[in-house]
């Protein structure tokens, strides 16, 4: 069975606009968790689910021969931030698997202070999808510690376990 990259962004993007969902509506839409890190030095709430949006658009454009773009917005809401899901869900949606056929010998990007020039398939499964899933878990991270009612369920959308379950008891 052939796969694109579209496919495994769009299903996790849609997992990460419940996540998004299940933040404001425990949360009570407050949006001081929106700038709640694990880490002093580490990204907060807010970037992190742009950034794992972003990802997902800078990882299949160049992959399918397409300028990168961005939704980022000026909302710093969990509003703005599922439109934001919305639009790059939509975008993802709408690039045609044919695109995909023939990517690019040498993909350039940056990582870090890195410069990368990566053949296609190391970009991709080497830098861009644990890329992605890195700032993914750290949306999820930060939720979880802020005392947000998650599961891994809600992560990958196959799990489930009844409410309040702990591996830990």
């Amino acid at each position: 069975m052939q796969q694109y990259p579209t496919t495994i962004f769009i299903r996790y993007l849609h997992q990460l606009k419940l996540i998004v969902k299940k933040i404001a509506e425990h949360q009570h839409q407050n949006p001081a968790l929106l700038y709640t890190s694990l880490h002093s030095d580490m990204l907060p709430l807010l970037a992190q689910i742009r950034t794992a949006a972003n990802f997902s658009l800078r990882i299949c454009c160049p992959l399918a021969k397409r300028e990168r773009i961005s939704f980022d917005n000026p909302q710093e809401t969990y509003a703005g931030l599922q439109q934001q899901l919305d639009e790059t869900i939509a975008y993802l949606h709408a690039i045609p698997s044919a695109d995909f056929h023939q990517p690019p010998e040498r993909i350039q990007d940056k990582a870090g202070f890195s410069e990368l020039d990566l053949n296609a398939d190391e970009y991709l499964h080497c830098y861009a999808l644990p890329n992605f899933f890195f700032h993914l878990c750290m949306a999820y991270s930060i939720a979880r510690h802020a005392g947000v009612p998650l599961s891994k369920g809600d992560f990958d959308g196959y799990h489930q376990y009844p409410d309040g379950f702990s591996f830990v008891r």
